[in-house]
């Protein structure tokens, strides 16, 4: 299958919603418990800035087959350089390398931002993410136990980080320890 990624637009958000909708009905690589409503995914999406893009994978019939998102980590300004990313791959494309793909963009997205770290917050029984994440090189920076309660069991949760080439520049023109300016 040949693919290709692109920013998400309106037109695409019924198929986002579609592919994350199943994992919240039948996964705990998300905790919501409830599907997203047309209503909540369109205030999601529009509060994504550039900062903060929406991805999608479509394949050769520009059918949306995954879909990636760099999130605000927190709404305090000093974790402004910061992001977590979100990698959704449609349950019947799975290991044709679409997260794979889906996460190198989003990692070089990240950089091409200004983006000081990413942070995957997976859940611990989500190994074939955990071990991707892993494979693109980032590493274990903390582990919450029985945070979460899905499906009747309690769930375990892995926070992994990976640092932009230009974390270790320093000067640059977002640099950290630019003096934040209030408007």
């Amino acid at each position: 299958m040949s693919i290709r990624i692109r920013n998400a637009t309106v037109a695409d958000l019924e198929a986002i919603n579609d592919i994350y909708n199943f994992y919240v009905l039948h996964s705990t690589c998300t905790y919501q418990e409830s599907p997203s409503t047309m209503e909540e995914r369109k205030a999601w999406f529009a509060a994504h800035t550039e900062r903060h893009p929406v991805t999608v994978v479509v394949d050769e019939r520009d059918t949306v087959v995954g879909w990636g998102a760099l999130n605000a980590f927190h709404s305090r300004c000093a974790y402004r350089f910061t992001v977590e990313n979100s990698i959704y791959v449609h349950h019947e494309h799975h290991r044709q390398g679409i997260g794979r793909a889906l996460l190198q963009d989003l990692l070089e997205r990240a950089a091409r931002l200004g983006h000081h770290s990413v942070l995957a917050v997976i859940s611990a029984d989500q190994l074939p993410s955990v071990e991707l994440h892993r494979a693109m090189g980032f590493a274990e920076v903390g582990r919450f136990r029985e945070i979460g309660f899905k499906f009747n069991q309690w769930l375990d949760v892995v926070y992994l980080q990976w640092f932009t080439p230009s974390a270790k520049t320093a000067g640059s023109s977002l640099s950290p320890n630019r003096p934040v300016t209030k408007k």
